[in-house]
This record gives C-alpha cells, structure tokens and sequence, in this order.
C-alpha cells in the first residue's frame, strides 16, 4: 500500500494556510519533519506531504488552536509523554477504554490498576480493535505483546499496528517510518492502525 502524497503548493491551497503558517507549526513541531518529502520533478525539488495525514493533522491544529497554545498543542502532538499516571477507573470515566477491555488487558497482563502512558496505549489500542469487532480476544492478546515487545521503539518513531489473516491465520506486524507496504497474494488486511493518532487522541482525552 503506498501513501498519496500532495505537493506543498497544493496543500497550502486546499487548507487555506500560508507558507509562514506551515513552517511556523513544522518549528513548533506540530508538523513532523519527516513528513516534508523532497523530490524532483520536471522543475526541479519541490516538497510533498503524506496526504491524508497533513490534512488531518492541520485540521486538529486549527480546531484546537482557539484553546490551546501552540506549545500546548506541540505536547500534545509530541510522543514523548512522561509522569502521567492514572487509575482503570480515571480511565473508563474519561472514555479512553471500557470496562470489558480494561478487565481483560488486565487479566492478560496481571499488573497494577495504575496506568502510565505506555500502558494507556496498549489498552487504548486494544479497546479500538476489539470494540471495532476487527479482531478477536486471541488476536488481541497478539497485539499486546507486540506493543510490550517494542514499546521502546514505539513512544519514539511514526509506527503503525497492522493486523493480517490469510488461510485463517493471523499475524500482527509493527510497521517503523513506512508508508508503503506489501503482502503477498492472498493476505487480507484486517487493521491498520497509527499509534501516533492513537497517542494523540488519549492526550485529547486527557486534556
């Protein structure tokens, strides 16, 4: 799967932002740097953007830049979150995760009722596969050990979480910095899911 990329004359445009505004967030880092893409063309380097990533992203930044700063947003935006901690029933009253899912990362995990962020995101994560109906509880004991396997790399890269079947088996996979992927013939991909959004969305949740 590769990602549609849009060129920065033609997003300017069709977001209504200017140059100034685009670089002043990429600064802010509300922008990530890796997503200004150089590449040549017939004119010489122009920059191009993941498209429906940037659109979405700018989208967030000027619906909630009437209430927060543009700091505020940068923390938000960011994936290094330290010194967070809340409890399973915090978590459940802010809507980030039901009580069906927390129970059951619970079980499978055996820890304590107390949620750092890293653990927010796991359960997160659960709670948006298995409440979509994407994945089953087997599967989703899958999931989980991969974000415990490589929750180092995770809280530092743009990674995604993606699901496959084929022949009734299913496999998880933690894709690092790629935006374009293939399987071969006969793998339906079930899930695919950007733990950066995922990050962001519990950090709304938090606000």
């Amino acid at each position: 799967m590769s990602e549609e990329l849009i060129s920065k004359k033609d997003l300017l445009e069709l977001a209504g932002i200017s140059y100034g505004q685009l670089y002043r967030w990429k600064r802010k880092d509300l922008i990530p740097e890796e997503w200004f893409v150089r590449k040549s063309t017939f004119t010489g380097q122009e920059t191009f953007f993941p498209k429906e990533k940037i659109l979405e992203r700018i989208e967030k930044i000027q619906t909630m830049k009437e209430n927060l700063s543009l700091d505020e947003l940068a923390d938000m935006f960011s994936p290094n979150v330290t010194n967070l901690n809340y409890t399973k029933d915090e978590l459940i009253k802010r809507n980030i995760v039901s009580t069906a899912v927390v129970d059951f990362y619970l079980e499978q995990e055996k820890g304590s009722l107390q949620f750092n962020f890293t653990r927010m995101l796991e359960v997160f994560v659960l709670e948006k596969l298995l409440q979509s109906g994407e994945i089953n509880l087997e599967e989703g004991k899958m999931v989980l050990q991969v974000l415990k396997d490589y929750g180092a790399e995770i809280k530092q890269k743009n990674c995604q979480l993606v699901m496959t079947r084929k022949l009734g088996m299913s496999s998880c996979l933690l894709l690092i910095n790629s935006d374009e992927f293939h399987f071969e013939r006969g793998t339906k991909v079930v899930a695919t899911l950007s733990l950066m959004t995922c990050m962001e969305e519990i950090k709304a949740k938090l606000l």
